[in-house]
């Protein structure tokens, strides 16, 4: 039997597990060929085989040893065809797709084409639905948890309103997070936009009594009178989603100039992505890897594993991705206690 493994869309910390997990629990009749750089591995036929001393030791490792892109093979007929022609070509039984909803919105298209496929939902912006976690998330929210913490001393001792920018394009379960575990002054998170007149009150609260504020936001998130303000030019990626980041630094201007606080902007970006996967998502992600071969082992395609409390399951692909996850109103009402 010959299974690939592929990883899409944004790198995280526990990639490496996950691939460890897969290659350290296949049976020795199955070999296991890693493809390139995600879908774009897939089309260019680029690949290499994996064996356990390959993955020895990287699921300590951030990023993923195999490569990653956010290649969308369906944007062209030519590219779609060319993934279920390589795999043929390669002779793959199997594919394990490691990704987020877009990586694994392909995987589910290509099952109904007849592939044979599984799927490990990964991103740090935990919005996949129907699993409690994707690893990844527990790294990025301590990073950013531990950068907020470090900004709080910063602010009190100039006496300024700093903007702290986390990831989260559609979701602020990051920023939730982080900011509620670094003790944040405001959160804003796209789940529930607010407006700047409603910023600058709680804010100018804030500083008259305390004179330093923190705010924690997600770069996704947008004043619902934005566009009173600012005219952006978007740009998109193959899959159509706007490449955000600098709401921050948007804010921290707009603020300035409206409530005439000393205001800095801080983006955290990447570095949410990047370095050493907690002890958390090192154990997740293996036990991800390994029951993604069981279910290859037992035929058991069009499947997505899942954390369910303590326990992993499987589910319908497409439960996984059909709808986000977004951050309950009873999850920011508890957040807001804390504002100000």
């Amino acid at each position: 039997m010959r299974v690939g493994i592929l990883t899409g869309g944004g790198d995280c910390p526990g990639l490496n597990a996950v691939i460890r997990g897969i290659v350290k629990s296949a049976p020795k009749n199955v070999e296991i060929i890693g493809i390139m750089h995600g879908w774009k591995g897939l089309i260019e036929k680029e690949y290499i085989e994996l064996t356990e001393d390959d993955v020895e030791g990287i699921h300590i490792l951030g990023g993923t040893i195999l490569g990653t892109s956010r290649t969308n093979p369906f944007k062209a007929p030519e590219t779609r065809d060319k993934v279920l022609e390589n795999i043929k070509i390669l002779g793959l039984d199997a594919l394990i797709a490691i990704g987020g909803d877009d990586t694994l919105s392909v995987a589910a298209r290509y099952h109904a084409m007849g592939v044979k496929v599984v799927g490990v939902p990964k991103t740090i912006d935990n919005d996949i639905s129907n699993t409690d976690y994707t690893f990844g998330f527990h790294t990025a929210v301590n990073v950013g948890a531990d950068a907020i913490d470090r900004l709080h001393s910063t602010a009190k001792s100039h006496e300024r309103i700093i903007f702290v920018e986390l990831m989260g394009r559609d979701t602020g379960w990051i920023t939730i997070e982080a900011g509620l575990a670094a003790g944040a002054h405001l959160i804003l998170i796209p789940e529930f936009p607010m407006t700047i007149d409603e910023i600058s009150e709680i804010l100018d609260k804030r500083m008259k009594a305390k004179k330093y504020a923190v705010v924690a936001v997600a770069e996704g998130f947008k004043p619902t009178d934005f566009d009173s303000y600012v005219t952006v030019e978007e740009k998109t990626d193959e899959f159509g989603h706007i490449q955000l980041g600098g709401i921050a630094h948007v804010l921290s201007r707009i603020i300035r100039e409206k409530t005439g606080y000393e205001t800095r902007a801080v983006v955290l970006g990447h570095l949410l992505r990047g370095g050493t996967p907690t002890a958390f998502d090192r154990i997740l992600g293996t036990k991800y890897g390994v029951h993604a071969m069981e279910l290859v082992l037992n035929g058991e395609f069009g499947r997505m594993v899942a954390l369910k409390g303590n326990d992993i399951i499987s589910i319908p692909l497409e439960y996984g991705v059909s709808v986000k996850k977004f951050v309950p109103y009873e999850y920011y009402k508890l957040a807001m206690m804390f504002f100000g």
